[in-house]
């Protein structure tokens, strides 16, 4: 092997075990209640993980829609009157029967 081949191997395997311990604390952090051994500590463990997933999947509240369905479905129903009316005004100069 030469000098390019050993080099090439060395990055390779410091990209892997980089990409190992790296990796790991994240999967240390999922595990960890698993080895707890008292019931109450394991219990609060498992639900202080859920709380941290649902605030992590939680959308932010400015991206909440605060109006009603009927708003929401009324003004949708507009919008494609409005459409379709454009698609009308476009169609109406073609010629049908040339």
């Amino acid at each position: 092997m030469g000098t390019k081949g050993l080099t090439g191997l060395r990055i390779l395997l410091s990209l892997l075990l980089g990409l190992i311990f790296g990796a790991a604390p994240a999967l240390a952090e999922v595990e960890q209640c698993r080895f707890i051994q008292a019931k109450p500590e394991r219990e609060a463990c498992y639900t202080r993980q859920e709380a941290a997933l649902a605030a992590k999947r939680k959308p932010e509240p400015s991206a909440i829609d605060t109006r009603s369905t009927d708003a929401r479905m009324i003004e949708s129903l507009q919008q494609m009157r409005r459409d379709d009316a454009e698609v009308y005004r476009s169609v109406n100069g073609i010629c049908r029967g040339c």
